[in-house]
């Protein structure tokens, strides 16, 4: 059976998606839970991504991690980060899927990886960012550290997910993409409506 109709390689694609949307949410969340998996064995990466299993970059992502969390706690801080941390998530989402896709021509496995894992944490990304920017507008940034705790909660539960039950991280990720969509196309259509009752100036 070829390898992009195996069962195996289906699973692992689930994966490396999963973990590319959570670095939508929050970048280095499961970059260290991807690395913690491996650590442990309970996710095997190929030889070229061997440094991502190591005791040192365990320590690093965790380290990062616990800074990005502090970050977007900071009202209006939060949006700096985001101009860093949208190339850093499609950047992540790139990494992650390149190390848990099967074996394939370097090319084929690279342009994979950018769009289905990059391509996945960016549209997450640019989700979170709009959602965020609507949040700020509407509250002046008070409602921003609840926001900012709920995309930690996805990232941390996307992620666990998706190395110990892929499928139902799948599920979810589609289920995310769903609601997001949904709010956006709300928030879109309430301010047309406000738009179009507006009073036109004289």
């Amino acid at each position: 059976m070829p390898a992009f109709l195996n069962f195996d390689t289906l699973i692992e694609l689930m994966l490396a998606i999963a973990l590319s949307s959570a670095a939508g949410f929050r970048v280095f969340v499961p970059l260290l839970v991807l690395s913690a998996a491996a650590v442990f064995g309970h996710v095997d990466l190929p030889t070229d991504f061997d440094w991502i299993e190591s005791p040192q970059a365990l320590g690093l992502f965790a380290i990062a991690a616990l800074l990005e969390i502090l970050g977007y706690a900071i009202p209006w801080f939060d949006h700096v980060l985001d101009v860093v941390a949208t190339p850093a998530a499609i950047l992540a989402g790139t990494v992650m899927t390149a190390s848990l896709a099967p074996e394939m021509d370097p090319l084929v496995k690279w342009t994979l990886a950018l769009v289905a894992g990059g391509g996945t944490a960016g549209l997450t990304k640019g989700m979170m960012n709009l959602l965020r920017g609507t949040s700020t507008a509407a509250t002046g940034g008070l409602a921003n550290p609840i926001f900012a705790a709920l995309e930690l909660l996805v990232a941390a539960t996307l992620s666990t997910l998706a190395v110990t039950v892929p499928i139902a991280a799948g599920a979810l990720v589609s289920g995310i993409f769903g609601f997001l969509a949904y709010k956006l196309w709300r928030f879109f259509e309430a301010y047309k409506n406000r738009t179009a009752t507006a009073p036109k100036p004289p």
